[in-house]
């Protein structure tokens, strides 16, 4: 039993296939679903919940020693973060993490912890990390799809790159590879269409569905009529609230979220528009299409009759001559589909860029940044039915097989020869071969490869054929190949979208038009473009450290606990892992130049210039207790485990330079800076030791130990004061003679949290007499003056709630005023304030030991969001209301008790008087109905109604000051009722952002509802018939 429960296959002295599977299979059922094989590790898929990865397990992997722990997924992680950082044996390098295996092998989960891990080590406060998190649940909701064989399936490939700069995360990349657009107009039996068709359907309100032109799921044929269980709704509606955090987080706009919602409305009405011959040879849309058609014109922007015109003919131009072919019935449906797949995979690609656009480095160019890769890609896929897409998908698969043969096999097995070590060749599956061939297609592929061992002939009237790939032979059918491979649309759909009144769409074509030509004569196929991706993608892969990571699928069933020994096996046999194991165990996997250890190592011997030549590679590992490693003519040859040894020794020599530099400084400060506690305090040394040194303190026994060190000024920790302080009244602007008061004392263990806002008073550098204070004074009082400035003409409006600010914000004020303000409040108090010298604010909380000061930070769309958490909020009204229901992290806490002001009537500083003046003033003015205005015009009124946005009423707006307008509180107002709450709530609908001919596509809406009424009326009636004729 120990033998099959072995952490580590590769060190087991003896193994076969049988007992390979054996131990995989006794681990998975006891829920050890991670096993190494030397550094690469084998995962697989539970299909169920399991404990691996809460808080205190993700803790313990940082910076963690691979014996002492089991394997896991955060160990790739941390091994692939120190590495970069050059804190394992190897120098500092890029890195890249491979994942793969099978569709359904859990591969996409693993990113999401690998993801989530490394944010984790490199957390520097800042909201990059979250931001980064949150693209993965977009790029899913867009990207993935159920399938038969995985119920959160990835149709596209990507690589994520994660740019660093020293530990910090300062940026990512997406890049995205072949996203399977087909899906968008056809599934096969027992798959769905992407995700966010469904979470939109289930997650948009009913206005909002009135808005965008949604009717219900069961209608659209794009969605072959299927939508789903009551509980699996209910799933989707919390995923489309996750995706729109997400798009808030990333920093989308408003109007895009809207653009790209009525484009996904427009595309599911698209596949409800149907065709029929006339008398001549023209076609016309059937009578219940029409609303279709105007619906889909009113979603996409543009002109009905144009859109239908591009649908049933192609519109060339020869000799400057203009022709105009109509379409056949096929032709009309096929450009209605090629429509719907072309928008949605320009969407797709547009949120990429968009994510790349707003993650990428801020930094400067002549900064050098590391990189950290992780590839997701589509797993190998064996179906039913295999089409063009499964064939990309395959030999994308073919690449990474060969990517992970060429490092770990032919590359170390070179190596050995050419340095002359001896070594017994492990021979292992080769499918190189079957990425050599560059061929035409469907009609030469029998001809010319029918002698090739990996191609099989089919005879069918079918256009059919066999590929023998890596992991087993898949027939291919080639009907619709080379459309596929064009991906052609007509030039009239083109020049209609670029004209689209929705900026979005118009944007979208603009954008790729430059895109479209593999050159000036030569359009690019969608092969072409794939297998150059590729390409692009391998060169990124070979420069850098690689670290793999293979799923496996326990079954075809999706079931937890249950193993199927057959597709284990296959999966085991055709990823290679018997001769990976055979490798790892008997092999060298790591091979520095001897110039490369002895600059690495050189330490180890404490000699200065020491020679980086053989004979000090040998020097140096003679010094260690290292065995089983190898020397060859130019490199050494060490196995996978001596990384870790040689890192634990450096790691351990640090530790002492520590020791003994702390110790050398100990002996010579002590006697010269050793009092009593008591004795500094009566002595009055403190403004001596400004003067000369900083310094720690660190009490013991009643002594203060100062050491010295070099480096700028830092005052001390000041004494904790003797008596309660009592709320001040502030005043708008400081004077010199106020001094700063000494701060609280803090408990060491919520000291210097990683959410304090440390701001520090102007009167600190007059305090402290240091040199240039004045001039730093002058220059924080202007940037107050700017916050201040920033506040009124951009933030006032989304604060102000009825006409006056909430009673739990503040203003302006310092932290050590809002910290007085909170003496005798209860635990969950808090307040928020603007913040002193950035554009942004503070939110103070009311702890059970100390106050604590969390920054809020403002997203580039306008969103507000708590630094280090996860979800974005229209406006601070939200936020507050929010987190009394979801504790801020790290500690959780919900904000219970506002911090409200002395004053009852009016607010207590100046710089909110005047915006509070407007307020009042706002509350004076005479309201819809009254007297003075004239009653409107019924059939003017009933205009509006039809044409106004859901919730817009049609009275004109009030003239009120532009600093109250657009007024975010909707949660707030209703809890306030009245004439006062649905006024706001007007003047809120009038700030949305709506699609651009909303008033088309609810006359639409109105008409498909009515054809599809006089349908059901028909067909009752026509059952009622029936049921007469029988009773007669």
């Amino acid at each position: 039993m120990e033998v099959l429960l072995h952490e580590d296959l590769a060190a087991l002295s003896d193994l076969d296939e049988q007992s390979l599977l054996e131990s995989l299979s006794q681990r998975f059922r006891q829920d050890r679903i991670y096993t190494y094989i030397g550094d690469i590790l084998v995962a697989i898929n539970p299909f169920k919940y399991l404990p691996l990865y809460e808080k205190e397990v993700s803790e313990s992997y940082k910076y963690h020693e691979k014996t002492k722990l089991p394997p896991h997924i955060f160990a790739v992680a941390d091994r692939a973060y120190q590495s970069m950082l050059g804190r394992l044996a190897t120098g500092p390098r890029n890195q890249c993490i491979v994942i793969s295996g099978e569709s359904g092998a859990g591969k996409t989960e693993s990113t999401k912890l690998l993801l989530r891990q490394i944010m984790e080590l490199c957390r520097a406060n800042s909201q990059l990390e979250q931001q980064i998190l949150q693209v993965n649940p977009l790029l899913e909701a867009f990207g993935n799809a159920q399938t038969v064989m995985n119920d959160n399936s990835s149709r596209f490939g990507k690589y994520i790159q994660l740019r660093f700069h020293n530990s910090s995360v300062k940026g990512a990349k997406i890049n995205e590879y072949l996203l399977e657009k087909s899906r968008v107009v056809h599934q096969d039996e027992g798959e769905r269409n992407f995700h966010i068709f469904y979470c939109m359907l289930a997650g948009i309100s009913p206005e909002d569905k009135d808005m965008y032109g949604l009717l219900d799921p069961t209608q659209y044929r794009y969605l072959n009529g299927r939508y789903g269980s009551e509980d699996i709704v209910r799933k989707w509606g919390e995923k489309y609230s996750e995706v729109c955090n997400a798009m808030d987080m990333v920093g989308f706009e408003e109007q895009e979220k809207v653009d790209m919602m009525t484009i996904l409305a427009g595309i599911l009405s698209l596949g409800n528009i149907m065709f029929e011959p006339t008398e001549t040879d023209a076609l016309r849309v059937t009578d219940k299409s029409m609303g279709w058609l105007k619906a889909t014109a009113g979603q996409f922007g543009v002109q009905e009759e144009e859109l239908l015109r591009s649908l049933t003919c192609t519109l060339s131009v020869m000799r400057g001559e203009a022709i105009r072919r109509l379409h056949n019935q096929q032709q009309a449906e096929d450009a209605r589909d090629s429509i719907a797949k072309v928008a949605y995979g320009r969407v797709f690609g547009w949120i990429v860029s968009k994510v790349n656009e707003l993650l990428a480095p801020n930094v400067d160019f002549d900064v050098e940044l590391s990189e950290i890769g992780i590839l997701d890609i589509f797993g190998f896929e064996n179906f039913a039915v295999n089409r063009f897409e499964q064939l990309c998908i395959n030999l994308a698969n073919e690449q990474l097989q060969y990517f992970f043969n060429h490092h770990i096999f032919l590359m170390e097995q070179n190596e050995y020869k050419e340095e002359g070590i001896e070594w017994e060749s492990i021979s292992f599956k080769d499918n190189k071969p079957i990425l050599a061939s560059d061929r035409d297609f469907v009609d030469k592929l029998n001809s010319k490869f029918k002698s090739s061992p990996h191609y099989e002939v089919v005879r069918s009237h079918s256009p059919l054929f066999t590929v023998v790939h890596y992991a087993g032979k898949v027939q291919y059918n080639g009907l619709g190949f080379l459309e596929k491979n064009r991906d052609t649309i007509p030039a009239s759909i083109r020049s209609l979208f670029i004209n689209s009144v929705t900026p979005l769409l118009s944007l979208l074509f603009l954008m790729q038009k430059a895109d479209d030509n593999f050159n000036s004569t030569r359009k690019q196929s969608v092969g072409a473009q794939f297998k150059h991706s590729l390409a692009v993608l391998m060169e990124k892969m070979f420069v850098a450290s690689p670290h793999f990571v293979r799923c496996i699928k326990p079954n075809g069933s999706k079931l937890p606990d249950q193993v199927d020994n057959k597709i284990v096996m296959d999966q085991l046999r055709y990823n290679g892992l018997l001769e990976t194991i055979r490798i790892r165990r008997d092999g060298f996997s790591w091979r520095p130049s001897f110039k490369e250890f002895a600059q690495r190592f050189n330490i180890l011997l404490i000699k200065p210039d020491l020679p980086l030549t053989k004979e000090s590679c040998m020097s140096i590992l003679n010094t260690t207790e290292i065995h089983g490693w190898k020397c060859g003519s130019s490199r050494m040859f060490f196995k996978y485990w001596h990384q870790e040894e040689l890192a634990r020794l450096l790691e351990r020599l640090g530790k002492a330079a520590l020791v003994i530099q702390k110790g050398k400084g100990h002996k010579l400060c002590l006697p010269e800076f050793t009092w009593s506690v008591d004795g500094i305090e009566r002595a009055g040394v403190l403004n001596v030791l400004y003067s000369q040194c900083s310094f720690e303190c660190c009490v013991n026994r009643g002594v203060c130990v100062c050491v010295c060190v070099s480096g700028p000024f830092s005052p001390p920790v000041p004494l904790p004061r003797k008596k309660k302080p009592q709320p001040q009244p502030r005043s708008t602007l400081p004077t010199a003679t106020h001094l700063a008061p000494v701060p609280w004392p803090r408990s060491k263990q919520f000291e210097a949290t990683p959410f304090d806002n440390l701001e520090v008073h102007i009167e600190l550098a007059e305090l402290v007499g240091q040199v240039g204070g004045e001039e730093r004074a002058r220059e924080r009082s202007k940037k107050r003056k700017n916050t201040i400035r920033w506040f009124k003409e951009t933030q006032a409006r989304k604060v102000v709630h009825n006409g006056a600010f909430p009673c739990w914000f503040h203003g302006m004020i310092t932290r050590r005023q809002a910290e007085d303000l909170m003496t005798d409040k209860p635990v969950g108090c808090f307040l928020i304030r603007v913040g002193q010298s950035r554009e942004g604010y503070t939110l103070t909380y009311k702890g059970a030991n100390r106050c604590r000061h969390f920054m809020i930070e403002m997203q580039s769309n306008g969103k507000y969001v708590i630094l280090g958490e996860d979800k974005a909020h229209p406006s601070l009204p939200d936020l507050v209301q929010h987190h009394s229901q979801v504790g801020i992290k790290p500690f959780n806490e919900l904000l219970s008790t506002p911090c409200g002001q002395t004053c009852d009537q009016n607010t207590d500083y100046e710089d909110l008087k005047g915006l509070d003046l407007l307020a009042t003033a706002n509350h004076g003015s005479p309201k819809s109905g009254e007297e003075g205005e004239s009653t409107p015009d019924p059939v003017h009124l009933e205009l509006q109604r039809l044409f106004l946005p859901p919730g817009q009423g049609p009275s004109l707006e009030s003239q009120r000051p532009p600093v109250l307008r657009r007024i975010s509180d909707r949660r707030h107002r209703a809890v306030a009722g009245g004439g006062e709450a649905q006024e706001e709530d007007e003047t809120d609908y009038k700030s949305r952002s709506f699609p651009r001919l909303y008033p088309s596509i609810r006359l639409a809406m109105r008409e498909i509802q009515q054809v599809r009424g006089n349908d059901k009326e028909r067909e009752k009636g026509e059952r009622m018939d029936k049921w007469r004729e029988r009773e007669m």
